[in-house]
């Protein structure tokens, strides 16, 4: 199903936990939405590009940004993709999507691509970064996925072998954006998100509980993890949406 997206110049009071906050409504009685909608989505989502990314700042913009939800299920891959899609779509350097959750991978489902060759091929063996990746559409937006299955996990995942391989893309590509498992059941999220220039934390409306993702945002910041906002996904309008939009 579509979601709207509305990026917040900043949260409401009961709900300020980052910076940046963009949110992602589904229409209460779950039907289809109006066809306008899938465009006021791909507005919304373009802003959320463009402040991540492209607003003017002292020493530039991130260039490596993590997507990861505080919990199973808050579809940061969705968020990922479409950010990636977009991103490529506003600049004339590379985009490379990257699918970091070995543990549960998606994004070769989004791009409806198959999974051979990926992040876990890269980790266990040497030779250009490019063999990992795909190109996707357009000529500026590829796609690393997660690869072969990865049984020696915890090992592939040390920062002596990770590393490397993310400065690689960095060299590779002018924007990397990473999909990741979720902080909450794992350590992952840290790890990669030292790596990266920030993180965006895909939150479930009425799912995810605010004190857990209080807890989330403390042990991202205590391992020095830049947080760069949040993302609340799967909003649900009691009311008719139009109306909404008027209070």
């Amino acid at each position: 199903m579509s979601n709207y997206f509305e990026v917040l110049q900043r949260a409401a009071r009961d709900e300020e936990l980052f910076p940046l906050t963009c949110r992602s409504a589904t229409p209460l009685n779950g039907r289809h939405p109006r066809p306008d909608l899938e465009a006021l989505a791909l507005e919304e989502m373009r802003k959320l590009v463009q402040r991540l990314f492209l607003l003017p700042r002292d020493g530039g913009g991130p260039r490596m940004v993590l997507f990861c939800g505080v919990e199973q299920g808050d579809r940061s891959h969705w968020i990922c993709a479409r950010a990636g899609r977009t991103l490529a779509t506003q600049v004339a350097g590379t985009v490379c999507v990257v699918d970091a959750n070995l543990r549960s991978p998606s994004m070769h489902q989004h791009f409806a691509v198959e999974n051979l060759r990926g992040l876990s091929d890269a980790l266990r063996n040497s030779g250009p970064i490019r063999t990992c990746v795909r190109p996707l559409s357009g000529n500026n937006l590829w796609l690393m996925p997660c690869g072969s299955p990865a049984p020696d996990l915890q090992n592939l995942l040390s920062s002596d072998h990770i590393m490397p391989r993310m400065k690689e893309l960095r060299a590779e590509f002018d924007y990397v954006l990473v999909d990741a498992p979720p902080v909450n059941p794992y350590a992952d999220a840290i790890l990669l998100g030292q790596l990266a220039d920030g993180v965006v934390l895909v939150v479930q409306a009425d799912s995810t509980r605010r004190e857990t993702a209080r807890k989330v945002k403390e042990t991202l910041q205590a391992a020095k993890v830049n947080l760069l906002g949040t993302v609340l996904d799967k909003r649900t309008f009691p009311i008719p949406e139009p109306f909404y939009r008027r209070l």
